[in-house]
């Protein structure tokens, strides 16, 4: 039991998972569904300004190799440091994000599951297991690229990343499980589609070792839709909380 609660632990550490500490669910007025155009302009915002500051990031990673001369350093230092930014930037998006992008269990284990889910801490083991991939095939395209972070493949990379961010929003910390159903698909799945081809098309082996994330996500998908359709089916857009409906 106390290797178990170890290992959970450190993969939650790792992932940046917390327990619960506060109730933020959105408690929505479904006698009366009313879209929830503030939310919907707020996710779109806060996903605009994430991608925006993340591209930013990109720029001023090439500025500092540039300026400290980084790509002269050793071969394993320069990689060093460049798997070191992919790491952050794969484990800790969220912290450009302006929404709360709190990580915790509490969500998935509060809700009616279909019997194929997967337990709760298969989550961040998995999503760990996914990063080192992320990490790694980041890594052969910003060499394919000529040791450049401001490029086309990382550009769309860090836009995944600002779905996902945005996505975990809506599901786990305000659980709007008829939002998230859309969003999973046209956000993170539909993304990582678009960034595992990009991949193909520079290094044929970075696609490979990102594609067990598309994979992931359609099954993620597949349970965020059985996820809404067991508890409540609440309407596919945001809908205005019950204490602020007309």
């Amino acid at each position: 039991m106390n290797r178990k609660k170890l290992v959970k632990n450190g993969v939650n550490t790792v992932m940046g998972v917390n327990e619960a500490t506060r109730d933020t669910t959105i408690h929505t007025d479904l006698a009366n569904p009313q879209w929830d155009k503030k939310a919907t302009l707020t996710y779109l915002g806060a996903t605009i300004a994430q991608i925006a500051a993340m591209t930013g990031l990109l720029w001023g990673m090439d500025v500092a190799f540039r300026y400290f001369e980084l790509g002269a350093l050793a071969p394993w230092a320069t990689t060093a440091i460049a798997c070191a930014f992919f790491a952050f930037v794969t484990l800790r998006s969220r912290l450009f994000s302006l929404l709360d992008n709190t990580r915790n269990s509490g969500r998935y284990t509060s809700l009616q599951r279909p019997g194929w889910a997967p337990p709760p801490l298969a989550f961040p083991i998995v999503w760990m297991s996914i990063a080192v991939l992320r990490v790694i095939s980041a890594y052969l395209v910003w060499s394919a690229m000529g040791q450049t972070f401001l490029s086309w493949p990382l550009i769309l990379y860090v836009a995944h990343l600002s779905l996902g961010d945005t996505w975990n929003t809506i599901f786990t910390v305000e659980g709007r499980l008829g939002t998230a159903v859309p969003m999973v698909i046209v956000g993170p799945l539909l993304s990582v589609a678009v960034v595992t081809v990009g991949y193909f098309q520079v290094v044929p082996l970075a696609g490979w070792i990102i594609l067990p994330s598309l994979v992931w996500l359609a099954i993620a998908t597949a349970l965020c839709i059985s996820l809404w359709r067991l508890n409540g089916q609440e309407p596919l857009y945001p809908v205005v909380s019950a204490s602020h409906g007309s």
